[in-house]
């Protein structure tokens, strides 16, 4: 999928652009979350890609890029913050709940997302599909966003071998 094919959907821009406007959502552009994006970033991509599902399985696509656009509205590194009470799988989404709470009235669709993204770490389940589809879509995009810089060295180191290689041979014939 294009980097910003998000801001052309008409329909998912008008489900989450009062969010987009919002100072505190604007504000995770300030943290980085997988080493190769930022948090707001990351929260469009899951956002976006979830919503595409959703829409194309005749779920509640509103709900879900606006639930999938604040699963991850908290304000700390999570490579450094600790707490006392739990860990940060456990403890983010009920600080994202919070924040989402004060920038927005979320029906129980959202508030379902934002909670239950992390189920496979904290063993709370999902009551709806869409809060399904945002957790399995963060796990891929966390995992992609971690790999994409790894990747992108390899195929360079790999790129530059070969290029290498072909200068090698080039001078050997021109000698």
């Amino acid at each position: 999928m294009k980097e910003d094919a998000w801001r052309n959907d008409k329909e998912y821009v008008s489900y989450v652009s009062d969010l987009l406007s919002s100072p505190e959502v604007l504000r995770l552009d300030n943290y980085i979350q997988h080493h190769s994006s930022t948090r707001l970033q990351h929260c469009i991509h899951v956002s976006y890609e979830s919503y595409l599902i959703a829409k194309k399985f005749g779920l509640d696509a509103k709900a879900t890029a606006r639930g999938g656009l604040l699963h991850d509205l908290f304000f700390y590194d999570w490579r450094v913050s600790k707490f006392r009470l739990g860990s940060h799988a456990y403890m983010h989404p009920r600080v994202a709940l919070r924040n989402a709470e004060k920038i927005t009235k979320l029906n129980d669709k959202e508030r379902d997302i934002i909670t239950k993204h992390m189920w496979g770490l904290t063993l709370t389940k999902p009551k709806y599909a869409e809060s399904v589809v945002v957790s399995l879509i963060d796990d891929y995009d966390a995992i992609r966003e971690y790999f994409a810089p790894k990747y992108q060295n390899l195929k360079n180191k790999i790129k530059n071998r070969h290029y290498k290689k072909e200068v090698s041979s080039w001078q050997k014939k021109v000698k």
